[in-house]
Formats: C-alpha cells, sequence, structure tokens
C-alpha cells in the first residue's frame, strides 16, 4: 500500500512517520519541508486553552494528544532528537481581568485531572524572576513545549530511516491516483493524504467541495537572544485589552514571543507594525528584555478550517484523506493526528476522539 502525504509541515511529517511505523510505503511531497506555519511556531504545549471551555470534542481530542507527547517523543527519539521539553508551563496573570480568567482556568483543569498549583506572586517570582509584578499564576508541571526547527528535522530522518521518500517539489494536482508535481512529474499513490495547510483546497483535480476551504489567518512571531535563558519554563503572560503573549524559552538563550493575529489573506510579509507591537506587549511583562539580541520575527499562516476545527481523515473521494485545519493548535495535536491518520491509513480503528473531525463533516 503506497501513501502520499502532500504536505512537509509538522503535521504531514508526523503522519508519514507513524504510517511508516506501520509498515506503509511512504513519500511526503512538500518543497521546502518544514518551512512553513510549523517553522514559524513557538511549539508551546499547554495544558489549557481557553477554546476548550464550551469545546468538549475538541477538548477530548487536545487530551488525549497530551498523553500521546511522551510516547511519541520516545518513539522518534530513537531516530534523532526531538526538541522536546516537558518542564512546566507558567500562566500569570497581570491585571483582575486575567486573575479571575486565571481561577476559571484552574477549577476547570482540576475538573479535568490535570496537575496544576495556583502560585502565589511571591512564587511566581522565584520561578520567573524576569516578570514584573503578577497577581497570581497557575503551574502545570507536566506540561511544556516542543522545538518546531528540531522536530520537524527528526521526522524526516526518521521517515527516511524507515524507507519512505521526501520529494521536494510542490503539487498541483490529484488525478487518477497520481499527485501531479509542479515539474510535471506524477507521484502514484493508493491513498493520498493533503496536509499542506492553508494551501489544501487549492490543489485541483478533486470534486467541488470534497475538500472544504482552509482559511490562512497570519501570525507574526519574534525572536530575542541572550547568553543564558531569561525565562526559566514557557509562560503565558495573561493580560486584558489583548496584550496577553506566549513566551517560550529555549536551552540556547532563545526566547519565543508572540503572537499577532492578522487576517491578511496569504501575506507572509513581516511588518515593523508587528514587530513592534510584540515588543511593546514583551515589554510590559519583562521590564529588561530591551536588553536582549534581536534575533528574528518571521511569520506563519495558521490553517483555519470554516469551522474552525481540524480536519482529519476520509474525504468524499475514495482514497484521499485530509489532515489539516488545525489552527493554533497543530504543534499541540500533532501526536494524536498522527496516530488518527495511521489508523485510517491501515484500515485500524482510530483513537474514539477522532469520528467528530472528519472532512465528511462537511459535505
Amino acid at each position: 500500500m503506497k501513501t502520499v502525504v502532500v504536505g512537509g509541515g509538522v503535521i504531514g511529517l508526523a503522519t508519514a512517520w507513524r504510517a511508516a511505523r506501520e509498515g506503509v510505503s511512504v513519500t511526503v511531497i512538500d518543497p521546502a519541508p518544514g518551512g512553513k506555519a510549523s517553522h514559524a511556531s513557538a511549539g508551546m504545549l499547554p495544558g489549557h486553552s481557553g477554546q476548550l471551555y464550551e469545546q468538549e470534542e475538541l477538548l477530548r481530542l487536545c487530551l488525549a494528544s497530551r498523553d500521546l507527547w511522551p510516547s511519541f517523543v520516545a518513539e522518534l527519539e530513537e531516530f534523532a532528537p526531538s526538541g522536546f521539553r516537558r518542564d512546566g508551563v507558567l500562566d500569570v496573570a497581570f491585571d483582575e481581568d486575567a486573575l479571575r480568567d486565571l481561577d476559571q482556568q484552574l477549577a476547570f483543569q482540576e475538573s479535568l485531572g490535570i496537575h496544576a498549583e495556583r502560585l502565589s506572586p511571591e512564587e511566581c517570582a522565584k520561578l520567573q524572576p524576569a516578570f514584573g509584578p503578577v497577581l497570581a499564576g497557575v503551574l502545570m508541571p507536566d506540561d511544556g513545549a516542543v522545538d518546531p526547527r528540531i522536530l520537524q528535522p527528526a521526522l524526516i530522518t526518521a521517515i527516511e530511516a524507515l524507507g519512505g521518500t521526501v520529494i521536494r517539489r510542490g503539487a498541483t494536482r490529484v488525478e487518477d491516483h497520481t499527485v501531479v508535481l509542479d515539474n510535471g512529474d506524477k507521484v502514484p499513490f493508493d491513498r493520498v493524504v493533503l496536509a499542506a495547510g492553508c494551501w489544501t483546497h487549492q490543489i485541483e483535480g478533486l470534486p467541488e467541495g470534497a475538500i472544504p476551504e482552509i482559511r490562512p489567518v497570519k501570525g507574526q512571531i519574534l525572536r530575542l537572544h541572550s547568553e543564558t535563558p531569561l525565562l526559566n519554563l514557557t509562560s503565558r503572560a495573561l493580560s486584558t485589552g489583548g496584550a496577553s503573549l506566549y513566551l517560550v524559552p529555549r536551552l540556547d538563550g532563545e526566547l519565543v514571543v508572540g503572537s499577532t493575529y492578522e487576517e491578511t489573506g496569504y501575506d507572509e510579509t513581516v511588518t515593523a507594525e508587528g514587530t513592534q507591537s510584540l515588543l511593546t506587549r514583551v515589554a510590559k511583562f519583562i521590564p529588561g528584555v530591551g536588553s536582549l539580541r534581536f534575533a528574528e520575527i518571521s511569520a506563519g499562516l495558521r490553517p483555519a478550517s470554516p469551522d474552525g476545527l481540524p480536519v482529519i481523515g476520509p474525504t468524499t473521494v475514495p482514497d484521499v484523506y485530509m489532515a489539516s485545519g488545525h489552527f493554533r493548535m497543530g504543534v499541540q495535536l500533532t501526536p494524536i493526528t498522527a496516530s488518527i491518520m495511521a489508523s485510517y491509513l491501515t484500515d485500524t480503528t482510530p483513537h474514539d476522539s477522532a469520528p467528530p473531525f472528519t472532512p465528511l463533516r462537511f459535505s
């Protein structure tokens, strides 16, 4: 059974790797694997998201993925380092409205059995002395982050070690059980997985309506650098008025600061306005951030489905599958998406969180 995965972001690569582990012959097609939204992503793996309060099905999917991360990483690191850190996530409130949200979050996490601890301002200052004054914090010691810029090369290494192939070309069309490349070459398949983010629905040759439109939502992300890490663990700085940020430190002294939210179509331009917004916001929370070296500003296009939920599974077209539309949760949902897709590709029963997310819901 030959499977072609169109799209070499973290979702496509992880799907190909998990399928290859199950004995599937896999080929990944992407002109620059790991070079789009996943490359820009900070890779935070939080134990909670405000999006989940009234999204029971998405909550189940997220919790399933959270449970899978340790084993997913352990298996991947048989081939290469993954960039995974499970050293905690700290959410901190900088104003009264954020404090109320934080208390609601803590109660919600406790109801789910997620290990979370409320911290005093003094305890937060001990954990993250670089922060300005905070009102309170919630520590999730069992969560953390992964560096997609390490994770994606590891996945490519693992795919190739298992006999898979990565073709660095663009895919333009699907027809007659072949994927047509941008140079005219054709790659045959028994099954194909469309995992090209917000470009997925632009692949030609499929019946109208078979692939839901995936909308791009730009996010600009800032990277700063110091000789030693400024923060000790991944954090979310919570404040009202759109000032909240996530802050992901790397062991080499990099600090990833994100992000903006921009409805600008397929524009991937990084802008002075985006840079200024992120610098202004992070300076509110970390008074000494101005001394860090400016390393990079990048932009990624988050893939948003029509209903804002992931699209994972078989389409109405026989042998054509889809794994896209993860919006802000692509890295977070990588293990469970890869597991579900590997089940579909091997004709086994997927995880019980899978059925609500198939493309068939749009048919």
